[in-house]
């Protein structure tokens, strides 16, 4: 059985709070009922619409850099490797591992890659010795600046492509609408981490 209490938003979607029922008055069992929140689109058709423009908007966004990484042998693994070492120079194995949130036998796998064709070194901790830190080499740098080059003129154009929107309309509001939407479709529990971790990357230019 449960209990759903329906209320709208601000924007044109209502947001169904679930609420399991349970007949007892246990902490423990309590703290185990969470909400959950299921959506309800004006129209079925809406949500759906978002969920393939997701997955197309995806399949285009890494398809550029798919094919530069092809002429080298690499694959996506590697792409995403490659990216966040090189935005975040001094990364650790267990940095990347909570980042990618893969294998370390899958992480260690590409590492070999790119590090046997010259593209990531790795350097000991100096408060550490244990510590491997990840850093991008010359090569490694401008094959990252070579990828990221394709997807960001994408973005670019997206962020001026959208219907609706005038020349002379101020690209900094699309951004912040962007940057917004895609902070929420993390977990909110991650949201900080993931924040800390692109000031990171801002501190550093």
């Amino acid at each position: 059985m449960s209990i759903t209490l329906t209320y709208p938003c601000r924007s044109s979607v209502e947001v169904a709070t679930v609420l399991p029922y349970r007949a007892t008055t246990d902490p423990a069992e309590l703290a185990e009922t969470a909400p959950i929140m299921e959506p309800r689109f004006p129209d079925r058709n809406d949500g759906d619409d978002l969920i393939e423009l997701l997955f197309f908007a995806y399949r285009d966004f890494v398809a550029d850099p798919d094919r530069i990484l092809a002429e080298y042998g690499f694959g996506r693994a590697h792409h995403r490797v490659l990216h966040f070492v090189d935005r975040y120079p001094g990364l650790t194995i267990a940095e990347l591992l909570d980042i990618l949130r893969i294998t370390k036998q899958s992480l260690n796998r590409v590492l070999k890659d790119l590090i046997e064709q010259g593209y990531i070194a790795q350097r000991t901790g100096t408060n550490d010795r244990r510590q491997r830190l990840l850093f991008c080499t010359e090569a490694g740098i401008r094959f990252a600046e070579e990828l990221s080059r394709v997807q960001m003129r994408r973005v670019a154009r997206a962020l001026v492509d959208q219907p609706g929107r005038g020349a002379t309309d101020d690209p900094g509001e699309a951004l912040a609408s962007a940057q917004g939407f895609l902070l929420a479709m993390i977990e909110p529990e991650e949201r900080a981490t993931v924040r800390r971790l692109m000031a990171r990357r801002t501190k550093a230019a």
